[in-house]
């Protein structure tokens, strides 16, 4: 009575490990899923193989025929289940062979292209690029620059005045030189300066400049009158890194008469510019092979001042004195400070 209900349990059971092995053929695409399903139907197999042993434990009284149909059951199902169990070993080999073939295959791929130079990076957005320093440009809206040029490279000045130049003679071109000068003292220093000239150059006077105007009381022509003569032409007096001592007795000297200048004529730049009318004379010159180192109106000057007892007043260190102080206008029409002295001139007139 027992036996029947056993044998159709195993039949189930086979009929069962059929259709999941039947299930696993037709699901070998995934073989995730086929190894779940696999695993499942496996347990399920143990289990009725171990209800199977148990029941057979319980009915050892059966008849020989039963005992027959048991075993040969209990072995098909031992069978189904070795079946599964080597399956799923099957599937765990295959599954670890794809992933250890597909990790080759990507580090091949990963290999190949770095020996041929084709590996691909990805870049994120904050990654740094390569810059390219960019080229100066003048930015210009609606006719005119943005910001004005800066720089004395983007002056054009005289032809004697270069890049190389010495700075303090740079300035003086730039800020002085050319420039009407209506100061007594002012006039005064400049007229000594141009005299030295004989003895030094333009930047190696400037130089000096601050030490000329320490040793001759800012050329004060009252203070320079009472200065000891042998004092300023002694051993070890800066005076004589100056100047000659020919040269600074004529500064002392030349400071008495122009007290009687200014005396007769209430200044000196009353009398030193009523030879051109008050009016600066502008030379309107082209190129500096033109620039002359005298003119008629230079000996003119000259000589009046020799004829009132001024010293080392030559006609060529009276029109550097000239140029210097803005009687005359010698910036060439190129240079950039031709037009402001003129302006100057039409200011003060």
């Amino acid at each position: 009575m027992t036996s029947s209900p056993r044998v159709q349990s195993m039949n189930v059971a086979e009929a069962e490990a059929r259709s999941t092995m039947g299930t696993a053929a037709a699901k070998k695409a995934n073989p995730f899923i086929t190894h779940k399903a696999v695993s499942k139907s496996l347990r399920k197999l143990e289990r009725s193989s171990s209800g199977l042993t148990g029941s057979d434990e319980k009915t050892s009284y059966a008849t020989p025929t039963e005992t027959l149909s048991s075993s040969s059951s209990q072995k098909h199902t031992l069978n189904a289940a070795s079946i599964l169990r080597r399956h799923e070993q099957n599937l765990n080999s295959n599954l670890s062979l794809n992933a250890s073939f597909s990790s080759d295959a990507s580090m091949d791929s990963f290999h190949s292209r770095a020996s041929t130079g084709r590996l691909i990076r990805s870049y994120s957005v904050g990654s740094r690029s390569k810059s390219y320093p960019s080229k100066p440009r003048s930015v210009v809206s609606e006719g005119a620059l943005d910001s004005p040029p800066s720089g004395s490279e983007t002056k054009k000045r005289c032809a004697w005045v270069t890049s190389n130049s010495d700075p303090c003679y740079i300035v003086f071109h730039d800020e002085e030189w050319g420039v009407p000068v209506h100061d007594d003292k002012r006039l005064f220093e400049l007229l000594v300066l141009s005299g030295a000239l004989a003895e030094h150059t333009w930047p190696m006077i400037l130089s000096k400049r601050q030490t000329f105007r320490e040793v001759f009381a800012d050329f004060d022509p009252n203070a320079i009158v009472k200065i000891n003569e042998k004092k300023l032409i002694g051993p070890g007096s800066p005076a004589s890194t100056l100047l000659s001592d020919l040269k600074l007795r004529g500064v002392i000297e030349n400071a008495r008469q122009i007290l009687k200048v200014i005396e007769e004529y209430g200044s000196f730049d009353k009398y030193i510019w009523s030879f051109v009318k008050n009016k600066a004379i502008v030379s309107k010159f082209r190129y500096q092979r033109q620039v002359p180192a005298k003119t008629p109106k230079a000996e003119v000057i000259s000589k009046d001042l020799v004829r009132r007892g001024f010293r080392s007043v030559g006609p060529t260190v009276v029109y550097s004195f000239m140029q210097a102080a803005g009687v005359t206008n010698d910036h060439l029409t190129s240079c950039f400070r031709f037009h402001h002295c003129i302006f100057e001139q039409e200011r003060y007139v």
